[in-house]
C-alpha cells in the first residue's frame, strides 16, 4: 500500500428541510431525487493529501420544494512516497480512499434522514469507484 489514512472528519454538513410541506411531501417525492458523489483533493503538505468525498441529493425535477442536503467527508492521507506516478495517485484519491470511507459516509447520511423521520431513504450500500473512475476517464 502506498498510503495510509491518518485522519477522517466531517468537513461540512448541510441538512435543510425548508418547511413542513416539504417534509410531508418528501417521502412521496424521494423518487425525484438522485444521489451525487463528488471527489476532490487538496495537497496539505508534501506527501499529505486531503481527499474530500461528498454526498448530496439533487432533484431530477424542478417543480416542487426541495430539501438541501450535502455532506463533505474529509480524509487525510499520508503518501508513502513523493514519487508516485500520476496514474497511481489518481487511483488512490478517486478509488481506494473513497472505497474505504464510503460506508462511514453513507451511515452518517442515512442517520440524518432516519432521525429526521425518513425511514425509506435508499442509498446504495456500495459504490463501484473503480467503474466511476473508468467512466470519467473515457469522458
Amino acid at each position: 500500500m502506498n498510503y495510509k489514512i491518518i485522519g477522517k472528519y466531517i468537513k461540512s454538513l448541510n441538512f435543510n428541510i425548508p418547511n413542513p410541506k416539504t417534509f410531508f411531501l418528501l417521502s412521496k417525492d424521494i423518487a425525484n431525487y438522485k444521489i451525487n458523489i463528488e471527489i476532490k483533493s487538496n495537497q496539505v503538505k508534501q506527501n499529505i493529501i486531503e481527499v474530500l468525498t461528498s454526498l448530496n441529493l439533487s432533484t431530477i425535477k424542478n417543480d416542487f420544494d426541495k430539501i438541501n442536503t450535502k455532506i463533505v467527508y474529509a480524509t487525510i492521507v499520508e503518501l508513502s512516497s513523493d514519487k508516485l506516478e500520476k496514474n497511481e495517485m489518481e487511483k488512490i484519491i478517486l478509488i481506494e480512499v473513497p472505497t474505504k470511507i464510503y460506508s462511514e459516509l453513507r451511515n452518517i447520511f442515512v442517520f440524518l434522514f432516519e432521525n429526521s423521520g425518513f425511514k425509506d431513504v435508499k442509498i446504495s450500500e456500495s459504490v463501484d469507484f473503480e467503474k466511476l473512475y473508468q467512466t470519467r476517464k473515457i469522458q
